[in-house]
């Protein structure tokens, strides 16, 4: 999309809400990004917006504007951030060197990674996982 302005951003019960300047209202829903789904009221309405986007600092949630326009497809990443809210996309993507807001598009499905950056992704991951474990080990009680 060419210079989309957001003139308005609100929230309701279950969505956050936006007005483009030419008057498209579009949302996206708290129920589909599991850190919004379980987010308190007070969470979700602690947020910054910029010119592309709207950031939740406290849960680690982003969501690009042009993403509230686009087909809704689930998509890998999407499915294991949604079945892992634990897992922290920013740090992720601090990890890989990959800018947040491209990462944010590649978990929603607004860009499609690679077949080989989307295995980075996955190796990253599951790297983060063995690290865990690992220091599991190490813990004694």
């Amino acid at each position: 999309m060419d210079e989309m302005k957001v003139e308005k951003i609100w929230l309701t019960d279950t969505a956050v809400w936006i007005r483009t300047a030419d008057g498209r209202e579009v949302h996206e829903n708290f129920a589909d990004y599991a850190r919004l789904k379980w987010a308190t009221p007070e969470q979700r309405a602690d947020y910054v917006a910029d010119e592309y986007g709207i950031h939740w600092n406290e849960i680690d949630e982003d969501l690009c504007f042009e993403g509230f326009f686009k087909e809704k497809r689930h998509n890998p990443l999407y499915d294991l951030f949604v079945a892992h809210p634990e897992l922290n996309a920013s740090a992720v993507a601090r990890r890989m060197g990959i800018a947040q807001s491209l990462f944010a598009e590649y978990i929603s499905g607004s860009k499609r990674p690679s077949a080989e950056r989307l295995q980075a992704i996955l190796s990253t991951i599951a790297a983060i996982g063995n690290e865990i474990a690992a220091d599991c080990g190490k813990v004694s009680a």
